[in-house]
């Protein structure tokens, strides 16, 4: 189903990609070498004008970590000797240059399956300085994993992500809607699920509605009659009602594949997917009230509004075997988010430094244009303190509600020090405080 690889019509490609997309035509010009794509990439978007204090890494095309672990220690050791300018000899040492560059690194993610998420995989992943995970799922259900050769079982994923998020991660789940042998309703009561069930309920989403390509056995059936996509304007409908099923604490970080659409023999047909099925749940009277569509930077962008009010709104949640507790800084009347956190209490994690009575904070995140580290800007809401107050707030909830004498958080490598500043100390890969009972 996925195109891509050395031994596909697309040759230069990585796995799930055909080498015409902006990202694997950089990666392609630099020869796939980790360094110089970093360095490019910082240099263009220099050029562009962007600021480029502070950056975040996606590994994908194919499973990084089925890779071999030297050659995955280099690539990572390459991505953050890219950043501080320092030639290391290990992954711990390119880390501890990178916590103090001028370009920091604030997060990692890697894409993986299931059956490379298990508990050497996710440690050596922390070791890396990777806080989120994106996990192919493409689909709930057991005969659609087999029809699809997925080679893991829906009952893998599940485990993969209660063992993740245990580990401090956030789970991103791919999903493809349009698979054969599906049809629509089927797919839409798979997102109810999806976001219902406890077993599941991931943090985000990419939403990739299944593609044709050359190359693909999903391209034989297609030839010979046996997979018919959906029409453009049922699928338009099916993304709109998915959208409208997204709850406030999940991001739908991508809506359609970047892959360019003279490509595609079958399924989506024009490049502004999540645009027309926005349009479409208007149009229904409902909203999508996901994270991005919520944001602030996106609001002031695309509706021109601003907050004029903010209130810390709290969400509870059970997830994955664990108590989620969602935190934002909103302007309510506008529905607008400015900044959320994540706090979690674990039933069972395998880490060390997690046993016992211990909180672990998933995520902190102040939305907005980008503000360069130790500055701030009156105009913009990151460095305003919206972070001090949601941290605190996550060690009352610890303290009070969790019982917990001890709170983690995963941080980006190039965040630690913000952590350090307010009183956090680094545990393995956690940034970690002992809590007092008031």
């Amino acid at each position: 189903y996925c195109p891509g690889g050395p031994d596909s019509d697309f040759e230069y490609s990585s796995q799930s990609y055909t080498g015409y997309e902006p990202t694997s035509m950089r990666a392609i010009r630099a020869r796939y070498d980790p360094y110089l794509q970093t360095r490019h990439r910082i240099e263009q978007l220099k050029q562009l004008g962007h600021n480029v204090d502070k950056v975040e890494f996606i590994v994908m095309g194919g499973t990084f970590m089925s890779l071999n672990e030297e050659y995955r220690n280099y690539f990572i050791r390459s991505l953050h000797d890219a950043l501080s300018g320092h030639t290391s000899g290990s992954v711990e040492e390119a880390i501890k240059y990178s916590e103090r560059s001028v370009t920091r690194c604030v997060g990692i993610t890697i894409e993986t399956r299931p059956d490379y998420c298990l508990k050497k995989h996710l440690s050596d992943m922390l070791g890396y300085g990777c806080t989120r995970l994106e996990i192919g799922t493409q689909s709930i259900y057991e005969d659609v994993a087999k029809d699809t050769n997925r080679g893991h079982t829906v009952k893998a994923v599940c485990e993969s992500f209660e063992m993740a998020k245990n580990a401090g991660f956030k789970v991103v789940s791919h999903m493809m809607p349009d698979l054969p042998n599906i049809g629509m309703e089927r797919d839409i009561h798979q997102f109810v699920e999806f976001f219902e069930n406890p077993l599941f309920r991931p943090d985000g989403m990419k939403l990739y509605p299944t593609l044709v390509i050359r190359g693909t056995g999903l391209y034989e059936l297609w030839k010979s009659g046996r997979y018919k996509s959906y029409s453009p304007n049922l699928l338009v409908d099916l993304i709109a009602r998915i959208l409208a099923l997204v709850p406030p604490w999940t991001r739908v970080y991508r809506v359609q594949r970047d892959i360019p659409m003279p490509l595609v023999s079958s399924g989506v047909e024009r490049g502004n997917l999540r645009e027309l099925a926005l349009a479409r749940i208007q149009d229904l009277g409902n909203r999508c009230r996901d994270i991005r569509t919520r944001e602030v930077g996106i609001q002031e962008i695309h509706s021109k509004v601003k907050p004029y009010e903010t209130e810390l709104i709290r969400r509870d949640y059970v997830a994955n075997g664990g108590w989620e507790t969602f935190l934002a800084y909103e302007d309510p009347h506008q529905d607008i988010l400015i900044g959320l956190l994540r706090l979690r209490k674990c039933s069972n994690t395998f880490r060390t430094e997690l046993k016992e009575s211990c909180s672990l904070v998933r995520e902190l995140h102040v939305y907005g244009s980008v503000v360069p580290v130790n500055l701030r800007d009156s105009t913009k809401f990151q460095h305003q303190g919206f972070g001090m107050l949601l941290m605190e707030e996550a060690e009352r909830i610890a303290v009070n509600e969790h019982g917990s004498s001890k709170i983690a958080v995963i941080s980006g490598v190039g965040t630690r020090n913000y952590y350090r500043k307010i009183g956090y100390e680094l545990e393995g890969p956690y940034m970690t405080k002992l809590l007092s009972f008031s």
